[in-house]
C-alpha cells in the first residue's frame, strides 16, 4: 500500500467525519430558521457526505473493491486520487471553522 492511498484514505474518512457535523449544525439550523438557504446547504451536505461514504466504502470496507483499489489502481491514479481528497479536506475544514465560529 503507498503513502498516497494512506493519505486518499485518511482524507476521505475526515471528509465523512466533517460533513456529519457540517450537516448536523445546518439541519439544526434549518429546524430552528426555516431558511431555503440552510436546506440547500444541508441538501448539499447529504450529497458529498454520501459521495465520500462511498469512498470510504470502497477504500476500506468492501473486500474485492479494496482488494483491487490496493493491488491494480496505479500510483498516479492514487496520486489524483489523494489530491482531490485532500483538497476537499482543506476546502471542508475552511466551512467547518466559518460554519461553527
Amino acid at each position: 500500500m503507498s503513502l498516497w492511498a494512506d493519505a486518499a484514505k485518511v482524507a476521505t474518512g475526515l471528509n465523512v467525519v466533517l460533513l456529519a457535523v457540517l450537516l448536523a449544525v445546518w439541519v439544526r439550523n434549518y429546524l430552528q430558521f426555516r431558511s431555503k438557504h440552510t436546506l440547500g446547504l444541508a441538501l448539499f451536505c447529504v450529497f458529498l457526505l454520501a459521495h465520500n461514504a462511498v469512498y470510504f466504502y470502497i477504500y476500506l470496507v468492501d473486500p474485492m473493491l479494496s482488494g483491487w483499489f490496493s493491488t491494480a489502481v496505479p500510483v498516479l491514479v492514487w496520486r489524483f486520487l489523494m489530491a482531490l481528497a485532500v483538497f476537499e479536506t482543506l476546502g471542508l475544514a475552511v466551512l467547518a471553522w466559518t460554519t461553527l465560529d
